[in-house]
């Protein structure tokens, strides 16, 4: 019962320690998330160290030479899946091309039907490694199995995703890993879920987030989820975090890819993560819904466009 009491003091009042990071444990009420450095005290609020209550600043998150959330609309682009070494280095070297400095690649891929491609694991951090040492792009893979973690260490990035957003025990253990953290919308889950498990991660020491707007399921079938767009300035008010879309499986139609993307930027999204290969016709999972580096070098100019204009706007509103 006292621990319970305790607990629940911990998650009612951070006002009296505050929260600090490190192996130390909690101190005086507080919340505590690595080596003991205090990360605040007299924190308050339902989301004490992602929120706008405590910090007034926007965070802006170094993913290797590259950086989001800094006013510009950045891309994190690449295949569903890595299928070989040729297929990523190939992809990682035309995105460079086109502007792209950030690589996504899924080596591991939670899939519906257990008799779908599941990815080449191992091998296929090691393909991302060797495409990241050719073209210098920082990697972001997802993790799907916490007993994988230790393999991760040479990603810039690790993604958590729709699937995986409330798995707990994962998001600790992920948050005190040390990387920057891509964090999904779960495609049934509401903004305080998510911003909740946003606080899991950072109140286990990593504090450079991402969140990812990926669709939500809704009665509509004639896309593959429902991008929810409605969200996004929203959330850029309760939280200091950076706040991209996917629109790749927000629809599941590459012709939508375009529109969504010029549409998030319109609202203040702060980039789009993008499913982009050298030949989607030949892709093993999801084909349907990735572009090309051409067609994508032209939305990274369009969408640049918009972010100007929809700021200059929203000056001249004020």
């Amino acid at each position: 019962m006292d621990n319970v009491k305790d607990n629940a003091k911990r998650e009612d009042n951070t006002s009296s320690g505050g929260f600090c990071r490190g192996s130390g444990g909690a101190s005086n009420g507080g919340f505590c998330c690595g080596s003991g450095e205090r990360l605040g005290g007299g924190l308050s609020g339902k989301y004490p160290l992602t929120g706008r209550e405590n910090y007034s600043e926007n965070t802006v998150v170094n993913v290797g030479n590259a950086t989001i959330g800094d006013g510009k609309f950045d891309f994190i682009a690449g295949p569903c899946a890595v299928e070989s070494e040729k297929q990523i280095i190939e992809t990682a070297t035309a995105l460079k091309k086109s502007g792209v400095k950030i690589l996504r690649g899924g080596a591991y891929k939670p899939r519906t039907s257990p008799y779908s491609f599941q990815g080449l694991g191992k091998e296929g951090l090691k393909f991302l490694r060797k495409a990241k040492e050719e073209t210098g792009l920082a990697v972001v893979t997802e993790i799907t199995d916490l007993r994988t973690l230790d393999l991760f260490d040479g990603v810039d990035m690790i993604q958590i995703g729709a699937r995986n957003m409330q798995n707990f025990e994962l998001l600790k253990e992920v948050g005190n890993f040390g990387k920057p953290v891509l964090l999904k919308r779960g495609f049934v889950n509401t903004v305080e879920e998510w911003l909740m498990s946003a606080e899991y991660i950072a109140s286990n020491g990593a504090l450079d987030i991402v969140l990812c707007e990926r669709g939500v399921r809704t009665f509509e079938t004639l896309t593959r989820n429902t991008l929810d767009l409605g969200i996004i300035p929203l959330v850029k008010e309760l939280t200091r975090l950076p706040v991209i879309i996917d629109p790749s499986h927000a629809s599941g139609n590459k012709k939508l890819i375009r529109p969504l993307t010029l549409a998030a930027a319109a609202v203040g999204a702060d980039g789009a993560i993008i499913e982009c290969c050298v030949s989607p016709e030949n892709a093993v999972c999801d084909g349907e819904q990735a572009i090309t580096p051409e067609e994508l070098k032209e939305i990274i100019s369009a969408a640049a466009k918009v972010k100007e204009a929809a700021e200059k706007n929203g000056e001249a509103s004020r």
